[in-house]
């Protein structure tokens, strides 16, 4: 049994495996209380079928016969997005497409289409792109990185593999995205710089930074945990926040750090960095594609390439770097 492309699937299959992005991040705020609400029953979920034996036909398709060890070769030659639709709760839908675009293939041929021009150009361009794909995976999969490629672009993302296990007590000021809590003042710049300094002096003193947190702190999320903000890396809090805490020894009090949020006392609780023999296996896996890239380009310049400037038009400006996205903007 032959299958040719399931483009046509995708696309329905793409509607039984949509996915919710997930939320960007937001400055904590108070919980508000939970509402009680009736709760509906949960559906009964069916149970998982037995695996059927790899040479037992599953499906049948006119005279096309298909087998459990086919139907799961062909499964994992889908891309990865597809897959679980293949083998989840949409296993059913997921035939009843495969099953279509079966007939209607079959129609097509007895109607000699796939002998038409048009289509063998399709169906030859689908097959050059089928096999540009598995090259690249298979380049992406192989390559060597060597060790001192790894170390490089260790050495260049180091912070991103530090992290800060820290608390903070908030004075807010005017004009801060934090709420104003109610019954408190709403302070001026110079107010707010100066009971900062003031809480600090507590703390050096001896005073709780939990109780402090609990009871002085403008940010009511982390507050009421003894100003516990738990761990992060850089790029999760705002500039300012995030260069005092890296920089602060473990223990110490910050002096009042400013940001658009208020004045921080900051005490770090831990600071962690990963070695690089810790994190090899994942600096590997980012490596990969970029040397399979690095490959196609070589590829690419051994071939003599002509394009006719008057028909495409000239070659692009080559692109100019990235420019980083700003960190989240924590309300902390």
């Amino acid at each position: 049994m032959k299958f040719g492309t399931f483009l046509a699937f995708f696309a329905g299959a793409a509607c039984l495996s949509s996915q919710t992005p997930a939320p960007k991040p937001v400055p904590p705020r108070a919980a508000p209380a939970p509402r009680a609400v009736a709760t509906p029953a949960a559906p009964a979920t069916p149970p998982a079928a037995a695996p059927a034996a790899f040479d037992k036909v599953i499906l049948t398709v006119g005279e096309t016969k298909i087998t459990a060890g086919e139907y799961e070769q062909l499964v994992d030659s889908l891309p990865e997005q597809f897959r679980a639709a293949a083998r989840g709760p949409n296993k059913r839908q997921f035939a009843e497409q495969l099953v279509r675009i079966k007939i209607l293939a079959d129609e097509a041929k007895r109607r000699k289409l796939d002998q038409t021009p048009a289509i063998q150009r399709q169906v030859e361009l689908q097959k050059d792109n089928l096999l540009a794909n598995a090259l690249f995976q298979e380049l992406a999969t192989n390559v060597k990185v060597d060790d001192a490629a790894a170390r490089q672009y260790f050495e260049q993302h180091k912070s991103e593999y530090e992290s800060v296990h820290a608390r903070h007590i908030l004075i807010r000021m005017k004009g801060s995205p934090v709420p104003l809590q109610p019954s408190k003042k709403d302070l001026t710049e110079e107010e707010a710089l100066a009971k900062a300094q003031e809480v600090r002096k507590k703390l050096a003193a001896g005073e709780d930074f939990d109780s402090l947190a609990k009871a002085e702190s403008d940010d009511a999320g982390s507050g009421a945990k003894g100003g516990d903000l738990g761990t992060f890396k850089h790029g999760q809090m705002v500039a300012q926040f995030e260069q005092a805490a890296f920089a602060l020894p473990v223990g110490q009090l910050s002096e009042p750090v400013k940001s658009q949020f208020g004045y921080h006392i900051i005490k770090v609780e831990q600071h962690d960095t990963t070695t690089f023999d810790e994190v090899r296996p994942e600096l590997e896996k980012r490596l990969r594609p970029e040397l399979a890239r690095t490959a196609v380009e070589n590829f690419r310049k051994q071939v003599p390439v002509t394009l006719d400037e008057g028909f495409f038009g000239p070659a692009a400006a080559p692109a100019a770097p990235a420019v980083p996205a700003a960190p989240a903007q924590p309300g902390k």
